[in-house]
């Protein structure tokens, strides 16, 4: 490469907008269909785990509490998630979605990307169930 045709790169370059965009202030609006965080509808919800048995990536578990008051907590893993929506097209009763306006999660703890989902409390009953029991003093 010539060093004439370089510096009339550089040149140019000077006077060109930029072509990238500053992202935290300039936003673009989302597609319509763009697959966000998962939404899910603990009123509609059976408990038929077809949700669960239909993600490729095991990022859905379905903890029943009652089947007949249908209490059912929906533990997310969204580090697990690849966005696919299987599991809210094969939800036959719409009670899972996938939001286009959640879809910014960045943080440096992995606890953040475990989301619960359901009546509050349920949530608080499965979190006293999954908490390990206290230990007892062996002292002799």
């Amino acid at each position: 490469m010539k060093i004439g045709t370089m510096l009339k790169d550089i040149v140019e370059s000077f006077f060109k907008k930029n072509s990238t965009q500053l992202y935290p202030v300039e936003r673009t609006p989302t597609p319509e269909r763009f697959r966000g965080n998962l939404q899910y509808n603990p009123a509609a919800c059976t408990g038929c785990c077809l949700c669960v048995k239909d993600c490729p990536s095991k990022a859905i578990e379905l903890v029943t509490i009652d089947r007949a008051a249908k209490r059912f907590v929906l533990k997310y893993h969204m580090d697990r998630c690849i966005y696919c929506g299987q599991c809210a097209i094969n939800c036959r009763f719409k009670c899972m979605g996938m939001s286009n306006t959640d879809w910014e999660h960045a943080s440096l703890n992995k606890e953040e990307f475990t989301i619960y989902y359901g009546k509050d409390e349920d949530i608080e009953h499965l979190m006293a169930n999954l908490a390990p029991p206290a230990a007892e003093s062996t002292e002799k």
